[in-house]
């Protein structure tokens, strides 16, 4: 089986085949944060899509290009700025700084570009020239830039490509000049908002006055820099098929002529304790929320991938704790492996990476991916305890499962490089119990075990576990 992708824009399940005419450079393009806040789970459950993307198209072998946005200029920001009496760039660093260190909390890889909007202002203005000149778009009475969608669809072009729109029963012909409006306006949209008093020093020259740019054509501008006119994939959650990207691809198509995007993806809705997010409810989570309670950037991460990207996720605490303990099964099984065969040259590949392969292949199916995991975990188990592995056979399963870890990215703890400071600890511990001072090596001990630590001694010697 090939890899293949449910494409929002066939409607179906297709084979991936990328645009590159030697089949090897995949470009992808995901929205990325509006940095106003600190993302929530929601949030956050679509960039681990978008990282699990990324990372298994690599282990496919793959040359990725993965672009992720950074939108830095919108309403909600500009409310903010003016209520915080903070510069623009003020504003928006510390929420940038904070996604960044999420998304390393969460081991997602970074982007190979993570474009801002503010500095992409020329490539805006000169892709609103593009539709004016090709008569798309239009600057209205109250000076802003609109794009005309009468005037897209006049030139044979199909808007509603990503969505079914009734086009008899929507409002046409009206403008909107916010960046988000609702499925029930079939409205002209805003390219360059004319400045106005509430936008204070958040404003750019352009050809039709002082002004900045809508939502939308930020992304178009940002993505086809990078990527050109025409690319793989572009990722988001459904909530933005429309109408950001629907415009996104009336944009953009409206200025080149040229197919936009050649298959988009769309991660489902997240429930929290089974209802949608709100504050409140009490059930609404930044990542911070959760590591504040105690829960680590690893279970978080287990546990937002353990559903099928299409399907609604009900993310629970329950949840978390259930991760914490998946976990610790996986953990143990590859301890064990790695002890068994302890350097000896692997032989060959298991079972469990190509069940591994074809699950993923079948659209991300990760559902059945982890259910085969955890069958090659109990199998391990077994042979394990029945002295039915070899330490070749073992060093295969270890090879056999870092590859597959290598698109997961659940790296156990325990492989992480201890804290200097926690290693003098141990070393400390063991001149105690060698000058046979046991009471000073439980005291350390306990004193590691305070700061996360547990010992675990072996015949080959103590180890630390990350709790």
């Amino acid at each position: 089986m090939s890899l293949s992708f449910f494409n929002t824009l066939a409607r179906d399940v297709q084979a991936f085949a990328p645009l590159d005419p030697a089949g090897k450079k995949v470009g992808i393009y995901c929205c990325g944060p509006t940095v106003y806040d600190f993302a929530h789970i929601g949030n956050w459950r679509t960039f681990v899509f978008g990282d699990l993307v990324h990372r298994y198209l690599v282990f496919k072998g793959y040359a990725v290009t993965h672009v992720m946005n950074i939108t830095d200029v919108e309403d909600k920001i500009i409310r903010r700025v003016r209520e915080t009496k903070i510069t623009l760039r003020e504003f928006t660093d510390q929420y940038e700084t904070a996604f960044f260190d999420d998304l390393k909390a969460l081991n997602c890889l970074m982007p190979h570009y993570t474009p801002r909007a503010t500095e992409h202002i020329p490539e805006i203005v000169s892709l609103i020239e593009k539709l004016i000149a090709r008569g798309i778009a239009y600057q209205a009475t109250d000076g802003s830039v609109y794009f005309s969608i009468e005037k897209y669809r006049g030139c044979g072009c199909n808007y509603g490509q990503l969505v079914k729109l009734n086009f008899d029963e929507m409002r046409a012909g009206e403008r909107v000049a916010s960046d988000e409006y609702d499925k029930e306006s079939l409205a002209d949209f805003a390219l360059w908002k004319k400045r106005v008093p509430d936008d204070g020093d958040v404003f750019w020259p352009s050809p039709w006055g002082e002004g900045r740019p809508g939502w939308h054509i930020e992304c178009s501008a940002m993505s086809m820099k990078v990527l050109g006119q025409s690319f793989d994939l572009h990722l988001g959650g459904e909530d933005l098929k429309f109408p950001h990207h629907e415009d996104e691809i009336a944009q953009s198509e409206g200025a080149t002529g040229k197919p936009f995007v050649k298959y988009w993806l769309h991660g489902a809705h997240l429930l929290v304790e089974g209802k949608k997010m709100s504050k409140s409810l009490g059930n609404f989570f930044t990542l911070r929320d959760l590591l504040a309670k105690g829960f680590t950037g690893r279970e978080i991460r287990y546990l937002l991938l353990t559903a099928y990207y299409r399907a609604t996720f009900n993310f629970t605490l329950d949840g978390l704790t259930g991760a914490k303990s998946a976990l610790a099964r996986i953990d143990e099984c590859v301890g064990k492996l790695r002890a068994l065969a302890n350097g000896t040259p692997d032989s060959g590949n298991s079972w469990l990476i190509t069940e591994f392969t074809a699950a993923l292949d079948d659209d991300l199916n990760v559902s059945s991916a982890w259910a085969d995991i955890f069958e090659w975990v109990h199998e391990m188990n077994k042979r394990l305890v029945d002295k039915t592995l070899t330490s070749s056979q073992a060093a295969g399963e270890l090879a056999m499962w870092n590859k597959i870890n290598s698109v997961l990215g659940i790296e156990s703890v325990a492989e992480a490089e201890s804290p200097a400071e926690i290693v003098a600890l141990l070393e400390t511990r063991q001149a105690a119990r060698k000058s046979k001072d046991f009471k000073r090596s439980d005291e350390i001990r306990d004193e590691l075990k305070a700061k996360g630590w547990v010992v675990e001694d072996s015949p080959k010697g103590p180890k630390l576990k990350k709790l």
